[in-house]
């Protein structure tokens, strides 16, 4: 596998090339891209909703594509990361956000909802849309069941439980953000990656010496620093929106 992380076969030697060329404003390239990782592209979507997807069917696989094609444009290696990996995530991101927009859509009176009867009585709902929105509300659940699971798995690997976050979760609001900055930073930063999925520590002087943070706010908060930036790492879109940005 090349630092792009592409390897799907004979594609895989030709992609970075492809790559390179689409970002510089080659369309042929770009399509042919995109041609060559349709497969990923069908498989990344039906992953993200938990189900097969149906071409011509389903409005999620015209998002994907839309969404591989913005990974397309906005990938840069200099940041690390493979571009599949990166490509992952765009489309799964704008998947959740396609669907928060369906569920709005969803979201109106429960008087609208209900029709007239024979004798003029409004008491027959719509349950086309209600069973609409039950699908969706199952699909969003088992889409966080999976994301437990596997941020489960992530924390095991480096010493963590999520049994005990809620004991080394900061009590007060002020230094939970502070945590959750500090996390940030660490996520966003090549080297600080690095140092975590290697040592599954904090880099502690590192973070003091070029971040100015505190030593005490670093040692009272490890775990919860080591477990938030470990969720921002990897692509669990939905506990990053329950856990973080409430």
């Amino acid at each position: 596998m090349n630092r792009l992380g592409l390897r799907f076969g004979k594609e895989a030697t030709k992609a970075p090339i492809l790559l390179r060329q689409a970002q510089s404003g080659d369309a042929a390239a770009r399509d042919q891209l995109i041609r060559d990782f349709s497969p990923f592209i069908l498989k990344t979507a039906s992953q993200s909703v938990g189900r097969f997807l149906h071409p011509g069917t389903d409005e999620e696989i015209s998002v994907a594509y839309l969404a591989f094609n913005e990974a397309i444009t906005c990938y840069d290696q200099d940041k690390g990361g493979a571009f599949l990996g990166f490509a992952h995530t765009v489309i799964k991101r704008r998947i959740l956000d396609y669907q928060r927009r369906e569920r709005r859509s969803l979201e109106v009176p429960l008087s609208s909802l209900e029709v007239q009867d024979a004798q003029g009585e409004h008491a027959i709902p719509a349950l086309e849309v209600i069973a609409k929105a039950a699908w969706l509300i199952r699909g969003d659940e088992e889409n966080r069941r999976l994301e437990i699971a596997e941020y489960s798995s992530i924390l095991k690997a480096h010493g963590l439980s999520l049994a005990e976050l809620p004991q080394v979760s900061p009590k007060h609001q002020d230094a939970r953000r502070g945590a959750i900055r500090i996390g940030r930073v660490i996520a966003e930063n090549p080297d600080y990656r690095a140092h975590v999925l290697a040592r599954s520590g904090l880099p502690v002087s590192t973070l003091m010496k070029q971040e100015g943070f505190s030593r005490k706010v670093l040692e009272r908060h490890r775990k919860y620093i080591l477990a938030v930036a470990l969720l921002l790492m990897h692509d669990l879109p939905y506990l990053h929106e329950y856990l973080l940005e409430r």
